[in-house]
């Protein structure tokens, strides 16, 4: 399935379209040319009425303070507005009770420390044995993404956002799409080939790195 944030099943209550799309994914288990196989779906999720919703991040910092000045303004912004989402996620947490995050099994007070680590080409320590340090990354940027989709999905009047509006509004109006993209251009320095994978392909969507230039048609 082409790669949309948010709802890959497309909007709530359309069975038609969900069902499609799990009927897709059984039949890859009757195939055996695995063990790893990856199909795009060929069509992408119908949009809901709403999905010219215009969102903004819904926190908002000043530039850091001069007396910060040893600290990274960006890695500053990105910690600041992942705690300020922090009511949000709570919310939804709430109202739901349940959520997608947790694969990585890294605390949110510690996911933003954890994946800008990366960018600063300072590795962090894998907190696995089983699974390669490029796993932990693909599944902690999954977790951040999860995190923010849930809290802004709480608020008032937005929880049946498409998922083209949510992917516009995380990878334009947040600190977090800001610093996953500085990730992608970090992960292609690595020498850690499982790195490089990671960020070339599960970070962002191609449209979006090729918007930003990060990514060049062939």
């Amino acid at each position: 399935m082409p790669f949309e944030l948010g709802r890959p099943l497309g909007v709530p209550n359309d069975a038609g379209f969900q069902k499609r799309v799990l009927l897709s994914l059984l039949e890859l288990l009757e195939r055996s040319d695995g063990p790893s196989i990856i199909v795009d779906f060929p069509d992408y999720a119908p949009e809901s009425d709403d999905s010219v919703a215009v969102l903004s991040c819904p926190v908002q910092f000043d530039k850091p303070d001069d007396d910060a000045s040893d600290l990274d303004p960006l890695k500053t912004k990105f910690i600041r507005e992942i705690q300020a989402m922090g009511p949000w996620y709570d919310m939804a947490l709430k109202k739901r009770k349940r959520t997608t995050m947790g694969g990585s099994g890294i605390e949110i007070d510690s996911l933003g420390d954890y994946i800008y680590a990366f960018i600063k080409g300072d590795e962090p320590e894998n907190p696995r044995n089983d699974v390669d340090i490029s796993v932990i990354l693909k599944l902690a940027v999954e977790d951040l993404k999860a995190y923010y989709i849930e809290a802004v999905t709480s608020q008032p009047g937005q929880e049946h956002l498409s998922s083209k509006a949510l992917q516009e509004w995380f990878w334009n109006n947040t600190t977090a799409g800001e610093v996953l993209l500085e990730l992608i251009k970090a992960c292609s320095q690595s020498d850690n080939e499982g790195i490089k994978m990671t960020g070339s392909h599960f970070i962002a969507p191609m449209d979006v790195m090729m918007k930003r230039g990060i990514l060049k048609e062939d």
